[in-house]
Formats: C-alpha cells, structure tokens, sequence
C-alpha cells in the first residue's frame, strides 16, 4: 500500500522523496501503475502570470491524479504534484525543443539572476488540496561560447526547466543562489516536508 502517490516523471524528485523517508511510493501514469510520465507540460495562459502559472499547473497535475486513482478505485493515499519554472526577466523558460533554443536559453542566462519556483501540492481530494511555493534566486556567471556549446552538447538541458540542471554539469556555471536548492533542482524539502506532515505521510 502507498503512503504517497507521486503525480510525476521526474526522477529527481523520486530521490528527493527518499532522502526524506518517503519511498512507500506509487507513481501515476497515463495508464496502468507503472514508472513514466504523469502529464505534460501545459501551455501558458494568456496574461497568466508566471507565479500563477505554476501553481496552477501543479494544481492541475494533482486534481488528476485524485481523479485516476478514484476512477480507478485504488487504494486512498494523499497526492504530491510539483510543478517548477524558470523565470528571466518576467518571461517562462520552459524545456528547450531543441539545440538552437538551449543555446539561446544559457546566453540569456549568462551574466543574469534568474528565478526559480516550485509549487508543490499534496491532497486526497479537491477540498483538502494544501499548496506550498518555493522562490529562489540563481545567479549564472559569464558564458563563453565555448562553454555554452559543450553544454549544449550533452544531453542535459533538453528535459529541464530554463534548459539546465543545478544538480549536473550547469552547476558548474552557478556562482551564487538564494532560496531552497532543492527546489531548483524540482522538488524544495522544507515546504514539502511541512505539507506531507499535514497529510501524516511523515
């Protein structure tokens, strides 16, 4: 029996779960009960804020899984969904499509503070959804081209918000931060923590 449905394809936060005890874990899938992804990603509403965006999406991500596991009559356990974005300048950097878009993405950031927000939500239904929101501020150092181009190389910035990862080879180009490292990398302990003992998971 879970203690925690998870309503998300990223591994790291998996493991970040576990470094805080909690791996009595069933992921929710497009289908049976089975590692993957959960949902996509949605696209920015017009005039939505990107504070709103992102709490809405994580809200969005958990209203589904409540609804997966009822329609599917599983097992009742409470629900975490996350949702994180990078913000520059006011404008959502969202997971690069491609080379040129994840080159564009380490030029802008260079030089620059950026910031990061993760919403976490835990519930067992509409009416006990608790929301938590994560605000961090990263700073990137100068870029050289070169620099930009060994990172676009790998395959590290093509599945994460603003096209990096702190946890990988980008931390590297990060001299300085304020906030919640775990909530850069997808998933902040402490607000998560607070919200997953309201629900008794820890």
């Amino acid at each position: 029996m879970p203690k925690l449905y998870l309503a998300s394809k990223s591994p790291r936060r998996r493991e970040i779960l576990a470094s805080m005890g909690v791996t009595d874990i069933a992921l929710l899938v497009n289908g049976p009960l089975t590692p993957g992804a959960f949902a996509g990603d949605e696209v920015q509403l017009t005039d939505e804020a990107p504070e709103d965006y992102v709490l809405r999406t994580a809200t969005d991500k958990a209203l589904q899984a409540i609804e997966r596991i009822r329609s599917m009559n599983l097992t009742a356990a409470p629900v975490l969904a996350a949702d994180t974005v990078v913000i520059l300048k006011g404008e959502i950097l969202g997971k690069p499509a491609d080379r040129e878009e994840a080159r564009s993405f380490m030029a802008r950031l260079s030089n620059q503070t950026h910031e990061v927000r993760t919403a976490v939500v835990v519930g067992t239904s509409i009416e006990d959804l608790a929301s938590e929101v994560s605000v961090s501020h990263v700073h990137f150092c100068h870029l050289e081209p070169e620099a930009i181009e060994a990172y676009i190389n790998t395959s590290e910035p093509y599945d994460k918000a603003g096209g990096y990862g702190i946890q990988g080879l980008a931390g590297l180009f990060i001299d300085r931060i304020e906030g919640s490292y775990s909530g850069i990398m997808g998933l902040p302990v402490f607000e998560t923590g607070r919200l997953l003992k309201r629900f008794n998971v820890i």
